[in-house]
C-alpha cells in the first residue's frame, strides 16, 4: 500500500482547517519515516515505551501525540518532548501532569478526555464533569488545555456514532475560544462522521498504513 497517496487523498478531500494525527503505534520506523518525508509531522503514540524508542531514533522535528491512556507513574517519560497529550481522564493525572512539567519548566498541551460511548472499554471524564475539570485545570500554571478528545461507539450504527459526536461538539462550542480550540474526533473508521460535526483533529492509522 502507498502510505503517501492514501495520506495525500484524504487531505484533498478535507477541509484544510483538519489536522491529521498520523497514529504510527505498532509501525515501523521505516514506515513513520516514509510519511515524514513527504512533510507530515504530526505522529500518535498509545505506549510510553514505544514513543521513547520512536523519539529518540526518529527525526526531532516530529510532533508526538500520547492517545493512550497514560498512567501517572509514566508521565514524568514524556513530559521533555510531547507535543500533545489527548487522553487526559483524571484529576490525578492532570495533577501528575502538572507536576512533572513544573520540574522541566515547561508548559504542557493537553486534551481533556470525555465518554462520549457507553463502552467499558473507554475511558473519560462524564460529560457534566467537563466543566470542573477545565476550571481546576486553569489554576495550574503547567498546563494548557487546548480542547477535547472523544472516541465514538466501535460499531457500524452511524446514526449511534453521529449523536456522540453532536453530544461533543455541543460541548467543545460551550468552551470553545482562541486557545480552546481543538476538537478532536474521529478515526480511520468515522473521520467522515467527525469532521461533518466539525472534528478539526482526527487520528488516521489503519487507513493510512493499511491493516497489520
Amino acid at each position: 500500500m502507498n502510505h503517501n497517496n492514501s495520506l495525500n487523498s484524504i487531505k484533498d478531500e478535507i477541509n484544510n482547517k483538519v489536522k491529521i494525527v498520523v497514529v504510527s503505534k505498532t509501525r515501523s520506523e521505516k514506515e513513520i519515516l516514509d510519511i515524514y518525508k513527504k512533510g507530515h509531522k504530526n505522529f500518535g503514540e498509545n505506549k510510553v515505551q514505544e514513543i521513547l524508542e520512536k523519539h529518540e531514533k526518529l527525526p526531532k522535528d516530529i510532533r508526538w501525540h500520547f492517545i493512550g491512556h497514560l498512567q501517572t507513574n509514566k508521565v514524568r517519560y514524556i513530559i521533555p518532548f510531547i507535543s500533545l497529550i489527548h487522553s487526559v481522564d483524571s484529576i490525578k493525572l492532570l495533577k501528575e501532569i502538572n507536576k512533572r512539567a513544573k520540574a522541566k519548566n515547561k508548559v504542557i498541551n493537553c486534551l481533556i478526555q470525555v465518554k462520549i460511548a457507553n463502552e467499558e472499554s473507554k475511558y473519560g471524564f462524564k460529560i457534566n464533569e467537563i466543566s470542573d475539570v477545565i476550571s481546576y485545570a486553569s489554576e495550574l500554571e503547567n498546563i494548557l488545555i487546548k480542547g477535547l478528545m472523544g472516541m465514538a461507539t466501535n460499531t457500524d450504527n452511524n446514526n449511534l456514532i453521529d449523536r456522540e459526536f453532536k453530544l461533543l461538539n455541543k460541548e467543545f462550542k460551550k468552551y470553545k475560544s482562541k486557545i480552546f480550540n481543538v476538537l478532536s474526533m474521529g478515526m480511520s473508521n468515522d473521520y467522515k462522521l467527525a469532521i461533518s460535526n466539525e472534528s478539526n483533529m482526527i487520528r488516521l492509522g489503519s487507513i493510512i498504513f493499511g491493516r497489520k
